[in-house]
């Protein structure tokens, strides 16, 4: 006799400390290119050279532009919550002494989070971006490599960012909490 199949599937959800413990323990690799989100590891789509190349402009023009009022983190871990650890591919931090050997930055200490997006596209704005907006991240900048479009979300609710902008040509952006600020995009993924 067999027993009934279950109404729903409970799958497990990780914390963050799960997470580290099992890289700790060699269950996950250093190496392996997955991120925690909502509880959920994920492997990480492959980085094409494309899209390498504007990650490192990116992150030139950001060091460029902000200099010693923020850090800018290259592909980092940001604890979210719990159960979620994600790793943008740039992120604008408060700076701080020791550059966040202390632990990984939380919500609160991000100015800015940056996703570039080719193969990942519908992931990181179906799920990353609703994410960062509930957990408080003041702005996220989603460039599209296929259509070479920048999304700016800002104004974040629980429910998801308020206001969305969709950019084609632009040549500096503002860069938010940091007054005065302005981000040099020309030339960037044919900006």
């Amino acid at each position: 006799m067999s027993s009934p199949a279950p109404d729903v599937i409970q799958r497990h959800r990780y914390t963050v400390e799960d997470y580290h413990r099992m890289t700790a323990a060699g269950i996950l690799r250093q190496d392996q290119r997955v991120e925690l989100i909502k509880g959920e590891i994920i492997d990480m789509m492959p980085i094409g050279s494309h899209h390498a190349a504007t990650v490192r402009q990116l992150s030139k023009v950001l060091g460029l532009a902000v200099g010693d009022r923020a850090i800018v983190s290259v592909q980092d871990p940001v604890i979210l919550d719990d159960h979620s650890e994600p790793e943008p591919d740039l992120a604008l931090l408060h700076p701080k002494e020791d550059f966040y050997a202390s632990g990984h930055p939380r919500p609160t200490d991000v100015l800015l989070i940056i996703e570039v997006a080719d193969s990942s596209l519908i992931f990181d704005r179906d799920v990353k971006v609703p994410l960062y907006a509930h957990q408080g991240i003041p702005e996220v900048w989603l460039f599209d490599l296929g259509t070479k479009k920048l999304t700016v979300y800002s104004n974040p609710s629980k429910g998801g960012y308020r206001k969305v902008r969709i950019l084609e040509k632009i040549d500096g952006l503002a860069v938010p909490l940091l007054k005065e600020t302005t981000v040099n995009l020309s030339g960037v993924m044919g900006f």
